[in-house]
């Protein structure tokens, strides 16, 4: 029998809360989103994110410590090798990630990929280095409507981007080229989570917009997670967000994709209106791509204070029967050097009306205990291979 109903993670991506032990054997040594965020504004109103506890993980000047938080509150240690949205995300859900996906940050895309890839599409492809989506389109897009090129880029995560104007290259040939590179890039030396086709309307510098018809092509999981265990079992698993792109739709019931994070968590106050058993499972992707990669730490955190309100709309609509788990999936110090993710420990704030005495869970070692909490909690065991032990007892 299952102890709550309804399970709802929200991912906010890429709030870490501190360095990790090996932050340093990534070049990390220091980071810490949320504490360096908090440091360099003049303004944080999180008061619904401090009422359930977030001031009482770590010491912050704008969220204060309660005495009496009404979520259970701790910090998640990454056992996976790597800081990507991938692996954090698939170890959340029980996969242990032993083996880093491929980036190509610093040094673009190897030649031999790209003259397979001008060779199969029948385009020659421009860009080729780490970029801001809307940068890039700034600088190449005139370009690659006057001569039919492929914009190809990257960013800190293990991904392949194709950029190309909606109308004049055409949606269906902006696909097909990235399937190409899908298959491409599926071989080891090559291998990277996800190609996205990234299409854009406007015909000169400054008047681009990307549009709504972006689409990933991911790699599946290589096994079962706490998702695949859930729907096996006859259980709504409802994706908002990134996370049906991150799973390529495997152990999902339901996907809805997002226009922003303020969205995204309309998106699931919706879904907290209805009637369901099973999990909803949010990815707010803004905090990562807008703000934590542009080293923009006063937009980071008004994007905190939107979700905070957002929040605050969401928990009214939980009943004794829903468990709300709110974490990450790396970190993203806007403070710091580069433009990388950072490995950082992540926090947890896991709440249910039901709680009347919370306080501090004991640090874990994995972020797989969201995933298997979920499972313990229908009464169901883990998949062959899956990580972590849940924290329902806990709680």
């Amino acid at each position: 029998m299952e102890r709550f109903k309804r399970v709802f993670v929200i991912v906010i991506d890429s709030l870490g809360i501190g360095e990790m032990a090996d932050a340093a054997r990534y070049g990390d040594e220091g980071s810490n989103t949320l504490g360096h965020i908090d440091a360099s504004v003049s303004h944080l109103s999180l008061p619904n994110l401090e009422k359930l506890g977030l001031g009482n993980l770590c010491s912050l000047n704008h969220v204060k410590p309660v005495a009496k938080p009404l979520a259970y509150y701790g910090k998640l240690n990454e056992a996976s090798v790597g800081k990507d949205t991938m692996t954090g995300h698939w170890e959340m859900m029980g996969l242990y990630i032993t083996k880093p996906f491929q980036t190509f940050t610093e040094t673009g895309f190897p030649k031999e990929l790209l003259d397979e890839l001008e060779k199969r599409t029948g385009h020659k492809i421009v860009g080729n280095k780490s970029a801001s989506g809307t940068e890039i389109m700034d600088e190449l897009g005139e370009h690659q409507i006057a001569t039919g090129d492929m914009i190809v880029y990257t960013s800190a995560d293990s991904v392949l981007q194709i950029c190309a104007h909606e109308e004049t290259f055409g949606l269906q040939e902006l696909y097909r080229c990235c399937e190409i590179a899908r298959e491409l890039t599926l071989r080891d030396e090559w291998k990277v989570g996800r190609v996205i086709a990234r299409p854009y309307v406007g015909m000169k510098k400054g008047e681009f917009k990307r549009t709504a018809n972006r689409h990933d092509y991911a790699l599946k999981p290589f096994g079962n997670t706490a998702l695949n265990v859930l729907k096996d079992a006859g259980l709504e698993v409802i994706s908002v967000g990134k996370i049906y792109d991150i799973f390529d739709g495997e152990g999902l019931t339901e996907g809805n994709k997002s226009q922003s994070s303020v969205h995204g968590m309309e998106q699931t106050i919706e879904i907290a209106k209805r009637d369901f058993t099973g999990m909803c499972f949010t990815n707010l992707v803004d905090f990562d791509a807008l703000w934590g990669h542009r080293r923009d730490a006063a937009g980071y955190g008004a994007e905190l204070e939107r979700f905070d309100e957002k929040l605050g709309e969401l928990l009214p609509l939980l009943g004794e029967d829903d468990l709300l788990m709110i974490t990450a999936d790396h970190g993203n110090d806007p403070t710091y050097k580069g433009s990388d993710h950072t490995r950082e420990k992540v926090p947890l704030l896991a709440y249910s009306p039901s709680y009347t005495d919370c306080g501090e869970i004991e640090e874990q070692n994995t972020f797989a205990v969201v995933g298997v909490t979920a499972v313990e909690n229908f009464g169901l065991s883990k998949a062959e291979g899956m990580i972590g032990e849940p924290i329902l007892k806990l709680l």
